[in-house]
């Protein structure tokens, strides 16, 4: 296929984004237990308990994301700055919001002044104590491991930048190897650490989206389609709660979500037909990582203060459970419209940015 033009907007990717997200909000209702033993438990077992995935997905995600966006003339420090700017309002927020929960409904994870000021800076996942990667608002372990890639992105991306098809199938085929050799070696020899957890752990995974996107850039991604992608992640993803935890966290996705990101990414340069184009699904997807950062908070708060609403039979627990993802949504919404737009903005300059630019010709 011809080069495509660099930089250019991926909705189909957007759209992705968000059903990593809704994967990872049905995981967590499973895991809180909000169905008592029956077919509804059983249904959200079969479709959701490979729901962590979808974090895999956010990280090979970014690789490519990054890649694809990168300017090649741009400095560390400038690109580091726009990616805080991109994630940390809305920390902040979810911060101040897990602490207000604690205070006054009270919460197991209430965090000492070590874990807190961990959580507040983006540290806290490099830490093996439970008390620590799990502090606050547990998903935000993730960011930790996002922290690390946008500042090491400046070196694989200069690295990528002069690779040509031949090096980056290399670069692909031995990130993803470094994927899989992590589930291996705590099989073979069975370590204490939180390795799920582990942001140098989870690197491969991020570098394999940088080389992925470099093949799209060159004009030489061979996949296939969206429809065949499609269907091998998810024969990867219910195969996942057939092998041990280490390996269905990372393993049985990766050549779908390898085939899928590339897959979609060509659909919307080539103008082919994506569903996750729409723009329902773009809009979701831009809600997403609010959305990915809130609804813990809001399962937590709803176990808290009502403890009858978990192990609910199935008409009672799906009207809990639609309730608690509607209002995850919204709260998802005003994150969006109100701390991560105007957020990004600010730190980033981009206001004062708006009113000097010139008009385009």
């Amino acid at each position: 296929m011809p080069s495509p033009p660099l930089g250019g907007r991926l909705p189909s990717l957007t759209g992705l984004r968000w059903v990593a997200a809704f994967l990872v909000f049905g995981m967590h209702v499973r895991n809180f237990g909000f169905f008592g033993p029956g077919p509804a438990a059983n249904v959200m077992a079969t479709v959701f308990q490979a729901g962590g995935t979808g974090v895999s997905f956010f990280f090979i995600l970014s690789g490519f994301v990054l890649m694809w966006s990168s300017r090649p003339k741009d400095t560390a420090l400038g690109f580091l700055r726009r990616r805080v700017a991109r994630i940390y309002p809305v920390h902040l927020v979810c911060v101040l919001a897990a602490l207000l929960l604690a205070v006054t409904i009270g919460s197991e994870m209430t965090p000492g002044a070590g874990p807190l000021l961990a959580n507040v800076f983006l540290l806290h996942s490099w830490s093996p104590d439970y008390n620590y990667y799990q502090s606050l608002d547990p998903v935000s372990w993730s960011l930790v491991c996002e922290l690390l890639f946008y500042v090491s992105f400046p070196l694989f991306g200069r690295l990528a930048r002069h690779l040509q098809a031949r090096g980056a199938v290399v670069f692909a085929v031995a990130s993803a190897v470094a994927v899989v050799a992590v589930p291996v070696a705590i099989t073979v020899h069975p370590i204490s650490w939180p390795i799920y957890f582990f942001p140098l752990a989870r690197l491969g995974e991020f570098t394999l989206g940088i080389a992925l996107a470099r093949l799209v850039m060159l004009g030489r991604w061979r996949g296939p389609g969206l429809d065949v992608a499609l269907a091998v992640t998810l024969i990867g993803y219910f195969v996942v709660p057939a092998l041990p935890n280490a390996f269905g966290n990372t393993f049985c996705t990766l050549l779908g979500f390898s085939l899928l990101i590339p897959a979609a990414a060509t659909a919307d340069i080539r103008g082919t037909h994506s569903v996750w184009r729409k723009p329902a699904m773009e809009r979701l997807g831009e809600w997403s990582f609010s959305f990915y950062m809130v609804h813990v908070l809001v399962l937590g708060a709803v176990k808290t203060l009502l403890p009858g609403a978990i192990s609910l039979s199935a008409p009672a627990g799906l009207v809990v459970v639609l309730a608690m993802f509607a209002v995850s949504l919204g709260l998802a919404w005003a994150l969006y419209t109100f701390v991560e737009t105007p957020g990004r903005k600010f730190i980033t300059g981009g206001r004062k940015k708006a009113k000097t630019a010139p008009s385009p010709a």
